[in-house]
């Protein structure tokens, strides 16, 4: 049978999960080119009892193959690929073991995926631009006592310009660079910062931390969740700040401010991603927060709300409307909460893509957009000139809370009302700067906020819950 694989091939494999009424596509779009002819390539997983050769779960190469497999339960999704047995098991990038490769599913979910090697026949082909490297493949991480590789995209004038550079932290660093190291094809983020540069563009070092295998939902998740478990998401946070970060200000010609330094991430990236920068505002003044995972936990709302805005920050909110079902409606709830805890429209943008679903092609084709507007955009340049927001009106613990950064005189009574969308007032009284007040606990979805009173006035959005 035949193997040459051209741009219009692929290979399907669709997956009915009935449980949560979830579909997960898996779409094969490349086979190593020394995969022997007439070989037939199975899925082996968690769904069919781990069987390499059963020729119910078999891919063909004359068709589109579409297979309705039934999952029980919650979990992972866990699989390989094979040639029919555990001896011609899918490789690594350079055809050595390659662990399971696991998902976690939502509603709707297509993987793009390459099949780097055969352990029984070699390695795959590099994809990472020259100015890649591997800064080290065991970097220390105290907070874990475990190590981790990390990778730096340096700009193509690095080593003659003797300039300084602002940095960008990204997670999932397998996936960011190079197709040979991906889970599911590669986010092109050298590419595409290449081809910024060509064009005359400023362009950042990136560095690229790769997740933890079996530790990655624990490390991106800063909150427990009932049926997946995490939650060490703060001592990753801890690693990005306190040991990454000042290496490489230290090693790297730098611009270590705020000013200069972003963070971004997708998925379970995206959430930790988001938390990295809502709590580190001092350090960071720029999120990249795609396809976030802010179903995992409730706590990423309370979270934003309770700490609220201290330096002026750019998030930029992405995600596919083709997604799992509650991402949009999450990412509005997540924006509105920012707005409530002080943050401006100027300093948010959010962008949905019709059609997109959960994948390294909707990240990799979104990059570009995402950092023309956190780094390149001048109308979003964060001086650094405004340290606190003039006011701040957030809700913490079902109070709301007011506080007059301008005026030192906190006797001024300021009257608070919150009108429903509909225009009905829910809530009216008198609040003075550093006070808070109890609010009804039957109030909850977005209001609208107005504080009037000693010569202020202030609407913003507010979100109870």
């Amino acid at each position: 049978m035949k193997r040459n694989f051209v741009s219009s091939f692929i290979l399907m494999l669709f997956f009915a999960l009935q449980l949560n009424a979830a579909n997960v596509t898996i779409i094969v779009t490349s086979i190593p080119a020394n995969t022997p002819p007439g070989d037939n390539i199975y899925i082996a997983g968690s769904f069919n009892g781990w069987s390499p050769g059963n020729p119910d779960f078999m891919l063909t190469a004359n068709a589109l193959s579409q297979l309705q497999i039934v999952l029980e339960g919650t979990g992972n999704l866990e699989f390989k690929f094979t040639r029919g047995s555990w001896e011609t098991v899918e490789g690594g990038e350079n055809g050595g073991f390659l662990p399971n490769r696991t998902f976690t599913f939502g509603i709707a979910d297509t993987l793009l995926l390459s099949i780097l090697s055969w352990e029984d026949t070699g390695g795959a082909t590099h994809t990472a631009a020259e100015n890649v490297i591997v800064m080290d493949e065991d970097f220390e991480m105290p907070q874990f006592n475990r190590t981790r590789r990390i990778w730096l995209l340096l700009p193509l004038d690095y080593a003659s310009s003797g300039k300084s550079y602002p940095v960008l932290y990204m997670h999932d660093g397998q996936n960011l660079f190079d197709v040979a190291t991906s889970f599911a094809g590669e986010w092109e983020v050298d590419e595409s910062l290449n081809a910024f540069f060509n064009s005359g563009k400023d362009v950042p070092i990136v560095v690229g931390v790769d997740n933890g295998g079996g530790d990655r939902i624990a490390e991106y998740t800063p909150w427990s969740n009932p049926n997946y478990g995490g939650g060490d998401g703060d001592l990753y946070a801890q690693f990005i700040v306190e040991t990454l970060k000042p290496y490489i200000d230290a090693n790297y010609r730098t611009k270590p401010e705020r000013e200069n330094t972003g963070v971004m991430g997708s998925s379970l990236g995206g959430l930790i991603s988001f938390y990295i920068a809502v709590k580190y505002q001092e350090v960071f003044s720029k999120a990249g927060i795609f396809s976030p995972s802010f179903w995992y936990s409730d706590s990423c709302y309370t979270f934003a709300s309770a700490t609220g805005k201290h330096f002026p920050m750019q998030f930029y909110i992405m995600g596919g409307n083709n997604e799992s079902g509650g991402l949009v409606q999450e990412m509005e709830n997540m924006i509105d909460t920012l707005y409530a805890a002080g943050f401006g429209e100027e300093e948010i943008k959010l962008k949905i893509v019709p059609g997109g679903q959960h994948n390294e092609y909707l990240w990799r084709t979104q990059f570009p957009d995402a950092y023309e507007w956190l780094f390149l955009n001048a109308s979003n340049e964060i001086s650094g000139s405004e340290l606190v927001p003039k006011f701040t009106l957030k809700i913490v613990n079902g109070r709301i809370f007011f506080e007059n950064h301008l005026s030192g005189d906190d006797s001024t009574g300021y009257l608070l009302k919150l009108f429903s969308t509909d225009g009905r007032q829910a809530f009216e009284n008198v609040i003075h700067s550093g006070e808070s007040l109890a609010l009804n606990p039957g109030l909850k979805g977005i209001f609208v906020a107005h504080l009037s009173g000693g010569g202020i006035s202030l609407t913003k959005k507010v979100l109870l819950f």
